[in-house]
């Protein structure tokens, strides 16, 4: 992860074409008051994070309001959700969701807290809320690191013939290898059979990278077994929906799987449509 030094530069150019244009919004602002408003505006339109995706994982230590920031990972680029308990705290979540979803993993790892400055909102922030604000970015630093890591173990789960490959009308307790109650990949079978009983994809692949993450999930916490997924889904259920609704409506499936040791999950979802495109 980058770090969070407040007194380092902004590198204007290495920051990601969407935080350039929020910078470029609240710089258009003049007045200190307004740009502040304008903040808790963009916090408002933040779509609430699942209560399944509030976890200890998830939570940004140190701040004075309760903040929750999920990462996930689509075709190379960043995806971003978060909420807050505060206005305010949620506002500066809000900059990040929108400034860095869409960005590459190395843009998103390269940008520096500088840039908060060039927003004319520092004076705005007290000193735990800007700490707040640095601890946001440091964890969305982390957990993309920890997920970019997972694309090699990806690789490598498939030439092993780790992946589980559902289709439709297919034994979801089959394609696990295992019933449930005799299953010695009990969070994997679970993902397996509750994506399968309710979105009945058309294709559903599933691979387990808690290998490459034993020490990660020991730093959080977690045992070092069944705590990092990648999953892609195509499924007709998701027609109509937007990127956030159809990952909410996943993540709200796996509930107990997240109050367990799932730690992170990397979320590819397709419609039918969109995957033979």
């Amino acid at each position: 992860a980058a770090s969070a030094d407040a007194s380092a530069p902004a590198a204007a150019a290495a920051l990601p074409a969407r935080l350039e244009a929020l910078i470029a919004s609240f710089r258009s602002v003049p007045d200190p008051m307004q740009r502040y408003k304008q903040l808790l505006y963009l916090g408002s339109k933040l779509p609430a994070l699942p209560d399944e995706a509030r976890t200890d994982a998830n939570k940004v230590k140190g701040c004075v309001s309760q903040v929750w920031v999920l990462a996930t990972l689509e075709g190379g680029q960043v995806q971003l959700c978060a909420d807050s308990d505060s206005a305010l705290t949620k506002g500066l979540a809000a900059l990040l969701v929108e400034g860095l979803s869409g960005a590459p993993t190395s843009e998103v790892a390269n940008v520096t807290p500088g840039f908060i400055e060039e927003l004319g909102l520092k004076q705005s922030l007290t000193p735990s809320r800007n700490n707040g604000f640095l601890n946001m970015l440091t964890l969305i630093q982390t957990n993309v690191a920890a997920l970019e890591e997972q694309a090699p173990a990806a690789a490598e789960g498939s030439a092993a013939g780790g992946q589980a490959q559902v289709q439709a009308g297919e034994d979801a307790s089959q394609a696990s290898g295992s019933g449930e109650g005799s299953s010695t990949r009990p969070v994997y079978d679970a993902i397996v059979r509750k994506v399968s009983e309710a979105l009945a994809p058309e294709r559903l692949v599933l691979e387990d990278d808690s290998a490459a993450h034993s020490g990660h999930a020991g730093v959080n916490g977690l045992r070092g077994e069944e705590t990092h997924f990648r999953m892609e889904v195509v499924s007709a259920a998701f027609e109509g929906l937007n990127r956030v609704k159809r990952q909410r409506a996943v993540y709200a499936l796996l509930g107990d799987e997240f109050k367990g040791t799932l730690h992170a999950l990397a979320l590819t979802c397709k419609t039918p449509q969109e995957a033979a495109e």
